[in-house]
């Protein structure tokens, strides 16, 4: 493997490891799904980030690369103290590889990493394990663009315009109630109608009767009279009980009014502070002449 073309310290953290796992000439897998050979890469890619950090040349940092997969082998399996007595022997063998100081570097670094965290390393890199995972695909919508703020307002006066909205919007539904219920009572009452012909017309074809008797004609009557009267009764209580609730409605809407926030102060211009600082100009010349003529 070669690293000397490595730009580990100038790519992102998911750049550099994709560049890495090419280098090693590994299948592309699943991050979410390979946990095992996730963490892995992770570990060797640290090793790199560690190396080019201290300052390691091109060559020892292959070296530390190669150290790392090593040691990750012939731990596979095997207990904390025989783990740093290998720890141990791969830096005799090495030693050849680097000098004095970057060789300390290298054993505080597995002793910080490797060992500190050895039993979490090997429950993830020797034993399978089972991964039950579930992804979601979720959509997300970037927040509409804020207007500018020259054109906005006070967040009381901006809700007390939305408690007046909403009272006018109430308003108008209650008046739309009331046309609908009148077309409503009226197919209503024309089926009513309808209805109590047709019975009558019924009965006169059991009778062999062509025309309407005199008791007929009047209980036809009387039963449109009070199917009309019905219906004219329900749209009264409901427009009453309407009326009120836009009275009640339109009082809110005054009280409303009378407590409405005061409109926000002026910005004071140019103009206006010059004219605030005349008063004490004209003050200061008065002075002066004052003296002048003392």
């Amino acid at each position: 493997m070669t690293l000397s073309l490595f730009p580990q310290h100038t790519l992102q953290k998911a750049q550099g490891r994709q560049h890495l796992r090419r280098l090693l000439n590994w299948e592309e897998f699943d991050e979410l799904r390979d946990a095992r050979q996730s963490i892995l890469l992770d570990t060797l890619y640290d090793s790199i980030i560690f190396a080019v950090g201290k300052g390691f040349p091109w060559v020892e940092v292959v070296q530390v690369v190669k150290f790392t997969e090593e040691l990750l082998k012939e731990t596979k399996g095997c207990s904390i103290t025989e783990a740093v007595a290998i720890l141990g022997n791969k830096l005799r063998d090495y030693q050849k590889q680097f000098n004095v100081t970057h060789l300390l570097a290298l054993c505080d670094y597995f002793h910080n990493t490797f060992i500190r965290h050895y039993r979490l390393y090997q429950y993830v890199l020797s034993q399978d394990q089972e991964v039950n995972l579930t992804v979601a695909h979720v959509q997300m919508c970037a927040p509409p663009q804020p207007l500018p703020l020259t054109e906005g307002i006070d967040r009381d006066v901006w809700r007390h315009e939305q408690q007046v909205a909403e009272l006018s919007a109430a308003e108008m539904q209650k008046r739309t109630g009331v046309l609908m219920l009148k077309e409503t009572l009226s197919l209503e009452q024309k089926h009513r109608l309808q209805k109590a012909f047709g019975v009558e017309e019924a009965q006169l074809q059991l009778q062999h009767r062509p025309t309407l008797r005199r008791e007929a004609l009047e209980r036809l009557v009387s039963e449109a009279i009070r199917i009309q009267i019905a219906c004219l009764q329900e749209l009264l209580q409901y427009e009453i009980q309407a009326a009120f609730d836009i009275l009640d409605l339109r009082l809110q809407k005054k009280t409303l009014s009378l407590s409405a926030p005061p409109p926000p102060l002026p910005c004071i211009t140019a103009g206006q502070a010059a004219l605030e600082d005349s008063p004490k100009t004209s003050k200061a010349n008065k002075g002066k002449k004052g003296k002048a003529k003392k």
